[in-house]
């Protein structure tokens, strides 16, 4: 791997919080290349979400990632050569509160996935939006565990170089976009969130999870400009401009109630997969009990952004029916109300 026009050896004696610091630094190895490559969330008529069953994170999750991948026709011919950045869900430093998080072993399976569809390179990528020290992030979740075992590069997007591109949503009063310089130099944006509900939002997941690109050195901790700018609206203007390539979303432990930090654990015991994020989301309503006509910001994302209506998106793996768990929705937050 060449960063910064040099080699950078992995060995055992670098200690871990050596080699985590190595890559907060940034990762600025590669070119820059054209503004962010692809557009799989413009206007479409219909897309496919691939739902599999995961009972627990022991399983082998590479596997049920790399048959999602194969059955959304993601071929190692398309896959191989490419740069993908993989980008979790990292909120708050809790250990042994895993449900808040991505869990590390859902990482670990993309990662083992994209390597053995010939990726050139594998990074993980995130700007947490409550935390400035995104080191004790990654330590509390465990995230660093399989970074320095598996010898991947990590970019803290909140401190990255960056660029400004037109807001291409328009959905908020934000002319422009400050975006980490790390979109530019991939070929996949891959979103990997936790899948929950949300005390602003209803629910966060994919699209949501996207918030975590924007940098915290332009935007605050936690992203309060966009915060001020609306939540919802953000949404759908991070997501129009970004152009996200695929979602992972770990629903194997899930959280419900007050999330998504304050929620409890809830076994859904799924992994969901797809092209289309604004697709994914809406299968992810489906499958937590939740109409996505009644959250904001899927609905208004319907024809900008893709299609939330079922008969519009064909489900590959499991049926929607078959893993369905209602997730627990609080009367006392107003986002929560009607969302059945």
């Amino acid at each position: 791997m060449k960063y910064s026009g040099k080699m950078i050896q992995f060995n055992t004696s670098i200690s871990r919080r050596d080699f985590i610091r190595k890559f907060l630094k940034g990762y600025f190895g590669l070119t820059f290349g054209a503004m962010l490559t692809g557009c799989h969330l413009r206007e479409t008529q219909s897309a496919e979400t691939f739902i599999a069953k995961a009972p627990d994170y022991g399983i082998d999750l590479a596997s049920i990632i790399k048959a999602g991948l194969s059955e959304l026709g993601a071929s190692v011919q398309e896959i191989k050569g490419k740069r993908i950045l993989l980008k979790p869900n990292l909120v708050e430093p809790h250990r042994g509160a895993g449900h808040i998080n991505t869990n590390p072993l859902v990482l670990r399976g993309a990662i083992e996935a994209f390597k053995s569809f010939k990726a050139a390179e594998v990074i993980v990528a995130e700007g947490p939006g409550h935390y400035r020290d995104t080191h004790l992030v990654l330590e509390e979740s465990k995230m660093i565990d399989v970074l320095w075992e598996d010898r991947i590069p990590f970019v803290d997007l909140n401190n990255d170089q960056w660029f400004a591109t037109p807001n291409l949503g328009g959905t908020t009063k934000l002319q422009h976009l400050i975006l980490p310089a790390t979109l530019q130099k991939v070929d996949w944006i891959v979103s990997m969130p936790k899948m929950k509900t949300h005390h602003w939002a209803g629910v966060t997941l994919s699209m949501k999870n996207l918030f975590g690109v924007m940098p915290g050195m332009f935007y605050g901790w936690p992203k309060n400009v966009l915060h001020r700018e609306g939540i919802e609206e953000s949404i759908i203007d991070i997501n129009t401009t970004v152009k996200p390539h695929f979602a992972i979303v770990d629903g194997i432990v899930g959280m419900e109630g007050d999330g998504p930090i304050m929620g409890t654990p809830k076994n859904a015991g799924v992994i969901v997969m797809g092209r289309n994020l604004l697709a994914v989301d809406a299968t992810c309503c489906r499958i937590m009990g939740i109409n996505p006509f009644r959250v904001g910001y899927i609905a208004g994302s319907e024809h900008k952004l893709g299609p939330i209506r079922e008969n519009v998106i064909r489900q590959r793996g499991e049926k929607i029916e078959s893993v369905r768990v209602h997730f627990e929705l609080l009367e006392k937050i107003h986002a929560h109300r009607g969302l059945r």
